[in-house]
């Protein structure tokens, strides 16, 4: 048994290594978004896994915060767009307050960017098509009951998600009126990329009156 504390061990562990990309300030474009795009094409193509998991954090009136990661399913001038019921937790939190914080970290290329703004539902046609490509299961899942409400028994869940996928099978058009697009309209985008002696490039972009503004942070 070692007598290391996991504290001095956790510390041991490397943190990076391999051939790094890096973040060129001078060439970078004028809109993060664009950048955002670049970086989600290298990561897809590198190959990272699961490129598209991204941590989101809402809070509620209270300022009490809650974090989960999801689906980023698009990103277009207007922002990062994801999908939810306006029943689920994070629905009602950005009922109640309509910001939100999120990030992508990409471990194979030491990549992560931090994105915080505004949150908008979408046009309901966004919302219907993009629950429309999901699985039967989990659309009838969706439709069963309240996401993160209690499951009192596993013949509850069954029978509930039983029912749902029945009527998704006999209306394959079925969209729950609660399912939303929302898209996170972003204030400021921070691109962060680790070197392999931990060192870090910080670019971070922030609107001011509907201006892009870039600067280098410290590490």
């Amino acid at each position: 048994m070692t007598s290391d504390s996991l504290r001095d061990r956790l510390r041991a562990l490397p943190a990076f290594g391999g051939d790094l990309p890096v973040i060129d300030p001078h060439t970078a474009p004028a809109d993060p978004l664009a950048l955002l795009i670049d970086w989600l094409e290298s990561a897809i193509a590198f190959p990272v896994a699961q490129p598209h998991a991204m941590a989101l954090a809402t809070a509620d009136q209270a300022g009490v915060p809650s974090n989960r990661t999801l689906l980023l399913k698009d990103v277009t001038a207007g922002g990062l767009w994801f999908a939810t019921m306006s029943s689920s937790p994070k629905g009602l939190e950005l009922a109640e307050n309509p910001r939100a914080a999120a990030v992508l970290y990409w471990r194979e290329q030491s990549r992560q960017v931090r994105v915080s703004g505004s949150v908008e539902l979408g046009p309901r046609e966004v919302s219907d098509l993009d629950f429309l490509q999901r699985h039967p299961k989990a659309r009838a899942t969706a439709i069963a009951a309240n996401q993160s409400s209690p499951i009192f028994s596993e013949a509850q869940y069954e029978a509930a998600v039983g029912s749902a996928l029945a009527r998704v099978h006999d209306t394959p058009g079925l969209v729950p009126e609660s399912w939303n697009a929302y898209v996170l309209k972003p204030d400021s985008i921070e691109f962060w990329q680790a070197t392999r002696h931990r060192e870090q490039q910080r670019l971070r972009y922030d609107k001011t009156d509907g201006e892009w503004m870039r600067t280098l942070l410290w590490p």
